[in-house]
Order: C-alpha cells, then structure tokens, then sequence
C-alpha cells in the first residue's frame, strides 16, 4: 500500500519543467471563487472540443450507442454539456488536490454517510460502487472529510505525476493501492475498512463477461465486485457524486448496502452492477466520462469495432 507520496530531486531537472508550470497555473486557480473557475473550465472543454477529435468521436459514438432514443439534436447537446463539464473537471482535481479542509467543508453536501458509519460498526467493510463521474476526484476528497478510506488507483507512468497525484489523493485517503492488488484489497477489507470500486471501463476479454450496458447488448463488464465482497467479506454501496448545478458546490451521497450482494452467480451480479451504474449515471448524464472506449473489446475478436 502507498502510504506516502515520495519527493524526488530528479523533479528539478528540465524535462519537468512544464509540469511545474502547469502546477502553478492551477495554484493559483486557487483564489478564485469556484463559480469562477467553472466558468473558465467550460470554456477549455469547448475549446478541447474543437481541438480534440479523435475523443470528441468516441464520446459521440458513446452516446449514439448508449441512447439511440434521443434526437440528433439531443445528442448534440448532451456531447457539448459533456465536453464543458470535463473543462471544468480540471479544477475539480485541482481543488480536491489543493483545497484546505475548511475550503472542501464550504462547498459539499453528504448524504447516507450512515450506511457507512453503520456497516463499519458492524465490523464489515464497505465496497464503494462508484463510477467514473466527472467530479469523482472531488468525491474522494469530500468523503474523506468523515471517513477516509483506501484508494484503488493507477500508478501514473511519470514520476512526478505520480508523485503529484499521490500526495493530493491522500489528502483524502489513508492509502493508495494499485489496482491489480487484489490481496491488499481484501486485508483492507477484512480489516475493515472502505475501498473505492468501478466496474464502468472495459478493461478487456480475459477477465469480462459480455452483458448488456444501456442500449448496447454486449458490453465487457468485469465481475470484481463479486470477488472482492466475497474475499473480504465485505458489503456494496453505491455512491454518487456531482458537481452542483449552480457550479457552486459537490454533493455525494451514498446509499444503502445491496441486499443479497455477492448473489449465487457473477453474471447475475454483474448484470445488476450495470443497472446500478446505469441508474447512476442517468442522474446526471452530462457529467459521466464519455470520452472512453467502453466498447472497444467485442465478444468475438473478429467481430467489427463498434467505433469505425
């Protein structure tokens, strides 16, 4: 488990350069008042959308694929509600990363943080069911304020990115764990404690069972949850964040444990699991992460991709 973000001397040297610039720029983001910076992020996704083709493709295809009922014109909307709320995103990992507690405690809102408390003085730990919502740095960071728990993350490729994201995400957290840890994972668990969970990217065939996700009849879901609640003998909550309409706050909440949750089947449960995340999703769809292939792995390989 990461416990501790590792300083390194290399970090002075040139090539890192443009890293540190960009770290000041969005220090001093920090003054401004968060409405502000909305402002400014809705601005960089407009732009990232005529600049970034290849994502501004896939996020389209994303939602043609998963919401055939809306209109064209509806689809266009929802594309460029999607690309202004990843623009403001960034400062939502700037202020989770940055932000005094007292700063954090201004701008959120908690709901169900007693299914958490509770199932924790049960003696049970607690598998967050998150997804990849837009504001989910934040997220962490709010939900750190009454219970920090354990982050299931992956190690950045770059060192002084990973040390970056270390240090601001456990501001939040009490440790980090890499996620093909599966065995930390489960001591944390057992121990017991909370850990972060999403099952809403396809992270390819060899561990996937192909089930239905919105309209698409046969998207690769993973079936770790199954795994984790069983191993560490742990319950399921789903949780949900976002960032509030009027740019001025987050709100999370957090609902009660899954009933019969792991079932007798992984398929079954994974099935559920995708309605979860469904539901999850639709409640603020603008927010969600669109910009990922979610379905570039096809259940045949020969089969064609869904993203010509």
């Amino acid at each position: 488990m990461v416990d501790k973000a590792e300083f390194s001397s290399q970090f002075y040297h040139p090539k890192y350069w443009l890293i540190w610039f960009g770290v000041a720029l969005m220090r001093l983001t920090q003054l401004l008042p968060l409405p502000m910076q909305m402002s400014i992020g809705k601005g960089i996704g407009r732009l990232a959308k005529l600049l970034a083709g290849s994502r501004v493709n896939t996020a389209k295809r994303n939602i043609e694929l998963c919401f055939p009922e809306l209109s064209a014109q509806e689809q266009a909307q929802l594309l460029t509600r999607n690309f202004e709320e990843t623009g403001k995103a960034i400062f939502d990992i700037a202020n989770a990363w940055w932000w005094s507690n007292d700063k954090v405690q201004q701008h959120m809102t908690i709901k169900g943080q007693e299914h958490v408390e509770q199932t924790i003085a049960s003696g049970q730990g607690v598998i967050l069911f998150a997804v990849h919502c837009l504001p989910l740095e934040m997220g962490a960071r709010i939900f750190g304020q009454f219970q920090p728990g354990i982050g299931v993350y992956r190690p950045h490729n770059n060192p002084l990115m990973e040390y970056l994201q270390v240090n601001g995400r456990l501001r939040s957290n009490k440790g980090l764990v890499p996620k093909r840890d599966l065995r930390q994972m489960v001591r944390s668990l057992r121990n017991p404690d909370v850990i972060w969970y999403t099952a809403d990217q396809d992270f390819g065939r060899s561990s996937a069972v192909f089930i239905p996700f919105f309209n698409v009849p046969d998207a690769a879901t993973i079936t770790g949850a199954t795994t984790l609640a069983k191993l560490g003998k742990a319950k399921v909550l789903p949780f949900f964040v976002e960032r509030n309409a009027d740019d001025n706050g987050y709100t999370i909440e957090i609902q009660a444990p899954l009933d019969n949750f792991p079932g007798e089947n992984e398929v079954e449960d994974a099935i559920r699991g995708n309605k979860i995340v469904e539901s999850i999703i639709d409640r603020n769809r603008a927010q969600y992460m669109w910009l990922h292939r979610r379905f570039k792995t096809r259940p045949n390989k020969e089969d064609l991709s869904l993203y010509r």
